[in-house]
């Protein structure tokens, strides 16, 4: 084995969790090394030409309302490093087969009123749940997005509220999203939009829990819209490499990690797939799902029997077909409010959300899948052609079948037929097709098992002291010096950096009080209301 020197600490994977996590260490002065698998980093943020020439299609995620919410991604400042926001006329629309659409658009009032056509009093139904959002939106996210338990933005959240609103929201946070909707609006708009943004999730629309996703989703659009960035989705991943290798992060890409090396009770460093190896003199960062890390990196190690035993009930969420398409002019939508929403859902209507669910429990192919479907070009006009469109869909499936051949050939007919009801004409508008599988998804990126995008259930048996296996919530593991910095940490997946800013606050809390450059690195941004004090 030949080695590649000593770095105070290794990042496994440069996912955005990863990179995240390098950014945080390199600005405490520590000496990072990054490994990635692929010649690209990114993980799941990255985009390519994959169905003509001139058209950019993001591979994996596409959407960053989190990132831009993000304290953590925003006090980055990548605009200084090349990264650009931007941003569809509206921010989504759900189109039903009839010709009818409810809109969210990039303010409340406006989305209120498109509301308020569909069922008398639900405008002002809706800018309730936003006034409660404006109410809390800052603790809320920084107890999101921090480690288990978020004593400090908690209390905040509560001195807000109040008792009384603190139980209301609460409730609102445990109920399921479709009973959300039925007890507070009359008009089926505002139910269609909560619960298309829930099931970016795989909680299902009957289950505790898919009110909040679909809450914070829609209330997150109104904020801070569905940004993309300029050029492509690789491009949030290029600036955040840009922004890790100018404080003097080194990057290896191209070389799988196929062990965390143990000495002395602690991780001392990695080793690679063509035989080298790594020295870590304070922390290896592992930016992996938590079965790969546990199964596969510390194979051999002894690990306590409870991990191991918890870990053969850890749930994947469900895996997704993913398709790309090149289009040679704009989508052909029945209602013309769909045309400038950079997201689109699709497929079902209100009681068609359960029916897909239900397929997906039971393990049933879905004939009437829940469709996602992105406009790239309609929010970011260099993504293909002027007068054109580069668009793409997906959908989940269930666990257990054959995605391929036949099979994945009739899924693809099943989503494009689903598009042709609400925008007749839509094959005829196709240059080009580029389909993703599950299992192409994992090949290119193998944080995607089977092709599951959230790095594990956002189901509440599996989220916050249970994620992702009963313990702390925390990124720490049970050997010293090895942290979880990858979405099956709290709090999970989406594009916000947390996973893995957390991951690298425990690195630098463990090796000294976050005194000096640790301190001046983690109070430069917004958390410093959360650091102990002297």
């Amino acid at each position: 084995m030949t080695s590649m020197g000593t770095a105070d600490a290794v990042v496994v994977g440069a996912g955005p969790n990863g990179l995240v996590a390098a950014n945080a260490l390199v600005d405490a002065d520590w000496d990072v090394v990054v490994v990635e698998a692929n010649d690209e980093v990114g993980g799941a943020v990255r985009s390519a030409e994959v169905t003509a020439p001139g058209y950019v299609s993001d591979l994996f995620s596409a959407f960053y309302p989190l990132a831009a919410a993000s304290p953590i991604i925003r006090d980055l400042h990548l605009e200084q490093h090349g990264l650009v926001w931007r941003r569809a006329p509206h921010v989504l629309a759900h189109a039903l087969d009839d010709g009818s659409a409810a809109v969210l658009r990039d303010d409340a009032d406006g989305t209120a009123t498109g509301l308020e056509e569909q069922g008398a009093g639900d405008g002002d139904a809706w800018l309730e749940l936003v006034h409660g959002w404006d109410r809390i939106r800052d603790p809320l996210l920084d107890a999101l997005f921090t480690p288990f338990p978020p004593v400090v933005s908690a209390t905040r959240m509560l001195r807000r509220l109040g008792v009384a609103d603190g139980l209301d929201f609460a409730r609102l946070a445990v109920t399921p999203v479709r009973r959300l909707a039925q007890e507070r609006f009359t008009g089926p708009g505002a139910g269609l939009l909560l619960t298309g943004n829930a099931m970016h999730s795989d909680v299902p629309p009957d289950a505790a829990g898919s009110g909040m996703f679909g809450w914070l989703l829609c209330m997150l659009g109104q904020d801070v819209g569905f940004p993309v960035p300029e050029g492509g989705a690789g491009e949030l991943a290029q600036s955040l490499r840009r922004r890790a290798e100018s404080r003097g992060a080194r990057f290896v890409t191209g070389t799988a990690v196929t062990a965390v090396t143990v000495g002395h009770g602690r991780a001392s460093g990695v080793r690679l797939a063509d035989g080298r190896t790594v020295t870590a003199r304070r922390g290896v960062l592992a930016d992996v799902p938590a079965p790969a890390l546990y199964r596969d990196l510390l194979a051999g190690q002894a690990l306590p029997p409870r991990l191991l035993r918890d870990l053969d009930r850890f749930q994947w969420d469900n895996p997704t077909i993913k398709v790309n398409w090149a289009l040679d002019r704009p989508v052909p939508w029945s209602n013309d409010e769909a045309r400038g929403a950079g997201t689109v859902h699709l497929g079902v209507d209100t009681d068609g959300f359960v029916d897909f669910a239900a397929d997906l429990s039971v393990g049933r192919t879905p004939e009437r899948p829940f469709i996602l479907f992105g406009q790239m070009t309609t929010s970011d006009p260099t993504r293909s052609p002027e007068g054109t469109e580069s668009a793409w869909a997906y959908t989940h499936v269930p666990h257990g079948g054959d995605w391929s051949g036949e099979h994945l050939d009739a899924h693809v007919e099943r989503i494009e037929d689903a598009i042709e009801r609400v925008a007749p004409g839509f094959r005829g508008t196709r240059v080009g097709r580029h389909v993703q599988s599950p299992a192409d998804l994992e090949r290119e990126d193998a944080n995607l098992v089977d092709g599951a995008i959230n790095a594990g259930t956002s189901g509440l048996h599996q989220q916050l002291v249970f994620r992702p296996t009963a313990g702390l919530g925390r990124p720490e593991t049970p050997v010293p010096g090895l942290y979880l910095a990858s979405a099956s940490a709290h709090p999970g997946g989406g594009v916000h950096g947390a996973c893995g800013w957390n991951a690298a606050r425990a690195a630098l809390g463990a090796n000294g009080r976050l005194t000096g450059a640790a301190r001046r690195a983690l109070t430069r941004t917004a958390w410093n209301r959360l650091l102990p004090r002297d």
